[in-house]
């Protein structure tokens, strides 16, 4: 295979709030039974891309566990494989990653042993489908130093990378969430650049004390290398923000959403638990909701997603709302505009609303205590 792969996954993200406290953004739950990165990690395997390095750092433990098999994705070879790379003390170094482009740098040796010419870097945090070597054919017919898959955003594209091309194709402004937008074309955070030249830009620019890559790589350079923006017109969303995530999981209760990422192919993987089927017990009343095994549903469930292992109580009301794995929700409980935190307890006649936006709700309760 010509490509190898780079998932960036070690970031923190303060707008998340608390959501991101116990684990990192990658590792977030989507759609019941996904992970962010699972996205990133079947479009990899889905590109015949066989080599794949995750630079992991913040709340590691989540996400490394979730990855601790590479079968899942097919990435369990002789030659290849999925590798997890965090931040570790040498006599050279002692810092965590200061940015993604000294993650990268951190783990140089590793990528100057490899043989592919390109390398493919992805954020873990994005929601998508993407044949990546289509990507590499038109960055090859261009002639690119660096490609950047882009997409047109129809929410806030301030937060992102904003970019213009011209007819061409080639991007002729690139700036990093400006006060300003002046397009919606946003950056998808995925780039594919020559292995030996990303090694020596990252080599330069850390030399230098930059660290971080979009900013002081993909802006600096703009004008200095030949970098061209490849379109994507297909579904994405990047989970960042408690707003993005949970709009994201509320579009798969939308069926054409639901229909191309679920059944049409390619298929997106994700690790495996041995979980009983969902049961759904007399009384209750699901409503156009995403309910994943595990879960007993004893109340009515509306416009909701429903992770693994959750349990509804009796006289219950879920409406509007995303409820994480292994929450128990007491009887006679009403959530409305909701994230319930994982492996929490809603005691019975709770009442929990967003009324100014999404609430966030942690409860730790002992359930065994009721």
């Amino acid at each position: 295979m010509r490509t190898l792969g780079i998932i960036l996954a070690g970031g923190n993200n303060s707008r998340m709030r608390e959501l991101s406290n116990k684990r990192a953004i990658a590792a977030m739950p989507v759609a019941g039974n996904f992970r962010s990165i699972d996205f990133t990690l079947s479009n990899m395997t889905n590109s015949n891309i066989q080599k794949v390095a995750v630079l992991s750092q913040y709340n590691a433990r989540s996400l490394n566990e979730h990855l601790m098999s590479s079968k899942w994705w097919n990435f369990g070879r002789k030659q290849g494989g999925l590798y997890v790379f965090s931040p570790t003390i040498t006599n050279q170094n002692n810092w965590w990653y200061k940015g993604t482009a000294d993650a990268i740098y951190q783990n140089l040796d590793w990528l100057r042993r490899c043989h592919e010419p390109y390398v493919v870097i992805a954020a873990g945090d994005g929601i998508y489908k993407m044949d990546y070597s289509k990507m590499l054919e038109y960055h090859i017919a261009k002639g690119a130093d660096i490609t950047i898959a882009c997409t047109e955003y129809d929410g806030d594209p301030k937060r992102f990378g904003i970019l213009k091309l011209n007819s061409d194709g080639r991007i002729t402004e690139f700036d990093e969430k400006p006060m300003v937008s002046y397009s919606n074309l946003v950056s998808m955070g995925v780039y594919i650049i020559r292995r030996r030249l990303l090694i020596e830009l990252i080599d330069h620019n850390v030399c230098e004390g930059r660290y971080d890559f979009v900013k002081d790589i993909l802006i600096r350079y703009r004008n200095l290398k030949k970098m061209y923006g490849y379109k994507v017109d297909t579904y994405w969303n990047n989970i960042s923000t408690v707003e993005s995530y949970y709009k994201t999981n509320m579009d798969f209760l939308k069926p054409d959403v639901r229909k191309y990422f679920l059944e049409t192919a390619p298929k997106i993987y994700s690790k495996v638990e041995d979980v009983p089927p969902a049961k759904f017990n007399p009384g209750s009343k699901i409503t156009n909701s995403l309910v994943t095994e595990g879960a007993i549903i004893n109340g009515e469930v509306r416009n909701s997603v429903l992770f693994r292992n959750v349990f509804i109580g009796k006289n219950c009301i879920i409406k509007n709302s995303i409820i994480l794995n292994d929450t128990y929700v007491g009887d006679n409980s009403h959530i409305e505009n909701c994230i319930v935190e994982s492996r929490g307890t809603i005691l019975p006649n709770s009442f929990f609303f967003g009324e100014n936006g999404i609430r966030i709700v942690v409860e730790k309760n002992n359930r065994y205590e009721l």
